[in-house]
């Protein structure tokens, strides 16, 4: 009898995480290493919630809360809902969770039976497919080019679609590629959504507050309003208020289905931290300047890493539109030979031989689901960025 449950050979670990700890392994063992593969930003949680934890503490609101969060958070979140998508939540539509990952994984497995379909367009999050599949449901992965500005179209969506489809699985802006769909862009996939009244729609917003150029990522329920009963809108406060180890992530949703996440939950991890629920209330209604002051400093590193990037022999990057990655195109180096001796036959290969030969750590795009393509995460400082780029440069310089 195998101990290990059949289950688990449907997935396989995060490989931006197994691709952190490899640098931070080699770090640790005195290499020096630049790491450009973490997906959290390098600021400091804003001084007012790190407050509002603390005085949480003292009051000694240190008890378990109901599981889907406190009533004062999810109010918190309904009107952060309203505020900024003109969405008008309730706080039983609402669920908290430990993390936005935890949100997606209790949506999922709470939903998807053997066989149904979920639509993820591609490049995607590493977690998206094998939560699926975990959920032993079938990850249909339809691939965005650059060409088509790593968004997914209406006709894409449209021939993606079939009589098992339960999910269209969306991240706006995106990782890996820092894409983001506009109102006009993202009313093409809703109206054809519409037509299909049987697929549900899980938004993932979780780097919504960090765009550039003016553009303003929009949310599928903000585009088109008939969609809500069937549409989970996800956040969280990880990326917009640099709170990625506090574990908050939320999600509005029908009744009929937090109820289900909130059932699933009750038996997994429970509430969420109370501390980091008190926090996370300060977060979202208390001063905003830190979130702003974010993200003009990630939209100036993102202008340094693109230029920089696009002086590398073999390599292309586009200018993304929030996030904080970028996702260039490295099939122009493939083929060849580091200086180190290693043959570049793949993505996975030039992230490798970058690390051991330069260190720099990088993502391969295979991971996520895109191949010919590394991951970059400009979240550190302009001066480690400016290392880092000169150590690519000099990486594709010497390919041969």
């Amino acid at each position: 009898m195998n101990l290990i449950a059949d289950r688990l050979n449907r997935i396989s670990p995060s490989q931006t995480i197994a691709m952190t700890g490899k640098a931070r392994a080699l770090k640790a063992a005195g290499r020096d290493i630049i790491s450009l593969s973490v997906g959290e930003p390098d600021f400091e949680t804003p001084r007012n919630v790190k407050d509002a934890a603390i005085a949480a503490i003292e009051r000694g609101e240190t008890r378990y809360t109901d599981v889907a969060g406190t009533i004062e958070l999810r109010r918190a979140i309904c009107e952060k809902f309203k505020r900024d998508s003109g969405i008008d939540y309730k706080p039983e539509e609402i669920l908290v969770a430990t993390g936005g990952k935890q949100v997606i994984f209790d949506a999922l497995v709470a939903t998807i039976n053997a066989g149904d379909e979920a639509i993820i367009p591609a490049p995607c999050w590493v977690s998206y497919p094998d939560i699926v599949a975990l959920a032993e449901g079938t990850p249909v992965i339809v691939p965005c080019g650059p060409n088509q500005g790593f968004r997914m179209t209406g006709e894409q969506l449209e021939a993606a679609i079939t009589p098992k489809t339960k999910w269209l699985i969306l991240n706006n802006p995106c990782n890996p590629t820092g894409a983001g769909y506009n109102a006009a862009q993202l009313k093409e996939l809703t109206d054809v959504l519409l037509r299909h009244p049987d697929v549900w729609i899980f938004s993932d917003d979780i780097y919504e507050k960090l765009a550039y150029d003016g553009m303003k990522p929009a949310t599928v329920v903000e585009v088109e309003p008939r969609l809500k009963d069937r549409t989970v809108t996800m956040n969280g406060c990880s990326k917009a208020y640099a709170m990625t180890g506090w574990r908050i992530g939320f999600a509005g949703a029908p009744i009929q289905l937090i109820k289900a996440m909130d059932k699933l939950q009750s038996q997994s991890t429970s509430n969420t931290s109370s501390i980091s629920q008190a926090a996370a209330i300060e977060a979202l209604t208390g001063p905003q300047d830190s979130v702003e002051e974010m993200r003009q400093a990630f939209e100036r590193r993102r202008n340094l890493v693109v230029g920089m990037l696009n002086k590398a022999e073999g390599m292309r990057c586009p200018m993304p539109e929030g996030a904080f990655y970028v996702f260039p195109d490295v099939r122009g180096c493939l083929g060849k030979t580091s200086a180190g001796g290693t043959k570049i036959d793949s993505d996975e290969a030039f992230v490798l031989a970058l690390l051991e030969e330069k260190g720099v750590a990088a993502v391969h795009g295979a991971a996520f689901m895109f191949p010919g393509h590394i991951r970059i995460s400009y979240a550190t400082d302009d001066a480690t960025l400016t290392e880092a780029c000169t150590r690519i440069q000099d990486f594709c310089a010497g390919l041969a």
